[in-house]
């Protein structure tokens, strides 16, 4: 059994520097190819290939907006869920589960990865948000 990693990562590209999130399979900035077979396979080796720097998502972000869905899909037992688009201080922008009682644009969060629901066995992780 293999140890379930619970953080989300942005993608920094070797040759410029530029993050980004989700990742991408080539940068948006300068071009260079990302190969994801680099993290599955230890001994992954192309020549002249540099591999990109995983940076775990974490710490204090900005709510930049927000809304409340209430048709739900299978698997969810509230009755609506708020999700968040926030900006990391990194400039990084992500979305995920907005855990707040009176959320306001602007206002200061901090994020987590946790068991989002789980559906047929399987648990899905993902980003919740937070008063600090």
């Amino acid at each position: 059994m293999y140890k379930i990693d619970k953080n989300v990562y942005a993608y920094r590209c070797p040759k410029c520097g530029q993050l980004h999130y989700p990742a991408p399979m080539r940068c948006k900035k300068c071009g260079y190819r990302r190969y994801p077979e680099q993290e599955i396979e230890p001994n992954f080796q192309k020549e002249g290939y540099k591999p990109w720097e995983k940076t775990p998502l974490k710490g204090s972000c900005k709510l930049l907006t927000y809304t409340r869905l209430w048709n739900l899909p299978i698997g969810f037992d509230q009755r609506y869920l708020d999700f968040g688009l926030v900006e990391f201080e990194n400039g990084i922008r992500a979305s995920g589960r907005l855990l707040v009682d009176k959320p306001k644009i602007g206002m200061k969060l901090n994020v987590r990865v946790e068991k989002i629901k789980e559906f047929y066995g399987k648990v899905c992780y993902g980003l919740q948000f937070v008063k600090p």
